[in-house]
């Protein structure tokens, strides 16, 4: 742990995973946005925005008690980016919006209870928390690995991200 606290232990976790999304997102070749790897496959411009909106995400964590997914009013991810430059300026935008409301909880706060659910059939509950790092954290690093291997199917070089890689042997 990097303190006794919930919080900036998470602000430390989330500083060092989005330097290194950061890092993979500035690599997408947006003029490739169509690449589908599989069919079952999410296309690339697909997957690069979903992980820029998962930090949208995260923060109902923080800001909220539960998300109903059948909420009609509930919140939803902006229109899809259109090209790179739209691409990084919401990540910008949806990292510095995450920070400062994790900036602005408390580790009590952090303690309190998260309900996704869809109508009354709970998908997760958990403290918050916890709900921001297995939701949140675990989830984001699973979607950028996926378009780590996209991109090495496209031939472009993947930097070092918790060690060397094959592109980036001196990390």
């Amino acid at each position: 742990m990097h303190t006794s606290s919930l919080q900036q232990n998470i602000l430390a976790e989330l500083d060092h995973e989005l330097a290194t999304t950061r890092k993979l997102l500035a690599l997408v070749p947006y003029e490739q946005a169509d690449f589908q790897p599989h069919p079952k496959s999410m296309k690339l411009g697909q997957l690069a925005a979903h992980i820029v909106n998962l930090l949208a995400f995260k923060q109902l964590f923080v800001q909220h008690s539960s998300r109903d997914f059948l909420d009609p009013n509930g919140p939803k991810p902006g229109p899809s980016p259109t090209n790179h430059e739209e691409l990084m300026a919401r990540f910008e935008e949806y990292s510095a919006s995450l920070r400062a409301a994790l900036k602005q909880s408390t580790d009590e706060e952090l303690t309190h209870s998260f309900r996704l659910h869809r109508g009354e059939q709970t998908l997760l509950e958990y403290p918050k928390a916890t709900a921001i790092r297995i939701m949140g954290l675990n989830h984001s690093i699973h979607h950028r690995g996926q378009l780590s291997v996209y991109l090495r199917l496209l031939d472009v070089p993947i930097p070092a991200m918790y060690g060397p890689s094959a592109d980036e042997p001196n990390w």
